[in-house]
């Protein structure tokens, strides 16, 4: 009998954990693509600060294009139980900066967000955090731009 409550527990704890897995919500891109009244380099400028200042390291492709490294967060030396319980996310943004006149800028901002549910669940593409979304980004942007 005292052989057995070990298995049961196990097969509890496991039925537990499986419980809580589900198949992943799906979502739309999050993807803007818009026309600025400024240069490219203005506009390039503005993206490489606002990006930078985000906690991203930004790295150009090209002339046009811009990749950047995983969101760096502050972190502090009890994170790992808030994210054992309650999960965490990681985010990175592909900017595309193309002139459309002398006057005028196309900006395409693809902002990728991939979230867990806690430690022992795997990184599955998620909606964008709201601090981190395109639409934000480029609220900060044309606020650096003076637009707003």
């Amino acid at each position: 009998m005292i052989a057995i409550l070990p298995r049961i527990a196990l097969c509890l704890s496991l039925l537990g954990t499986l419980a809580c897995a589900g198949p992943s919500i799906p979502h739309e891109p999050d993807i803007i693509d818009v026309m600025l009244p400024v240069p490219a380099e203005q506009v390039r400028i503005a993206v490489i600060d606002v990006l930078t200042d985000g906690g991203y390291t930004v790295e150009p492709k090209d002339d046009e294009q811009m990749v950047t490294s995983h969101r760096r967060d502050m972190r502090g030396p009890w994170d790992w139980m808030l994210d054992w319980r309650f999960g965490t996310g990681k985010s990175w943004v592909e900017a595309k900066v193309t002139p459309a006149s002398e006057d005028s800028t196309r900006l395409k901002l693809h902002v990728f967000y991939q979230g867990k549910d806690g430690l022992f669940t795997r990184w599955e593409d998620s909606r964008t955090a709201l601090p981190q979304s395109a639409e934000n980004q480029l609220r900060l942007i044309k606020n650096a731009l003076h637009l707003l």
